[in-house]
């Protein structure tokens, strides 16, 4: 953690808070603490380097658009599905608006969102959405893809503790 502390205190001392370089080490500290169970810590890193991504780099940036889905993800590792939820609706809006529907991190966030609805219990949302997402898995990236392979799994997962 104090590298990532560090690079980030270097990054703001000489290139400024809106630098992209600036908000990917912020992005990076927050991974980390979340990484090291430390929702507390990652969250508001998160928020602020989603807050200075929409402001400097805009609304449809790749950036941006992973530092929504980041917070989504932190929200839901802390258990905050009322957050994430909407966090990931948007997210998998707006890269398939700007991606297209077949983007690979478009297909990503389509499985994130599935996962999001099983983790709140809502089958009847998550299912249906890992059933299209694998089919489309299959057709773009192909059965061997890492993308793939997790989202068969989640689908297995999924129907085998609800039959």
């Amino acid at each position: 953690m104090p590298l990532y502390e560090q690079t980030l205190t270097h990054c703001l001392r000489v290139l400024g808070e809106n630098h992209p370089d600036t908000l990917a080490s912020r992005n990076n500290l927050a991974a980390a603490y979340q990484a090291a169970g430390a929702p507390g810590q990652a969250i508001p890193l998160y928020e602020q380097t989603l807050t200075d991504c929409l402001r400097v780099l805009g609304q449809d940036h790749p950036t941006t658009l992973t530092s929504r889905n980041n917070l989504a993800s932190a929200y839901q590792a802390a258990g905050d599905l009322n957050r994430a939820i909407p966090l990931y609706e948007q997210t998998l809006t707006d890269r398939t608006r700007v991606l297209g529907q077949d983007h690979p991190t478009t297909l990503a966030s389509r499985n994130n969102l599935a996962y999001a609805y099983r983790a709140a219990g809502d089958l009847n949302r998550a299912i249906p959405l890992y059933e299209q997402t694998l089919t489309d898995c299959l057709r773009v990236l192909g059965e061997d893809h890492p993308t793939t392979r997790t989202v068969s799994a989640n689908l297995s997962h999924v129907k085998s503790t609800s039959a």
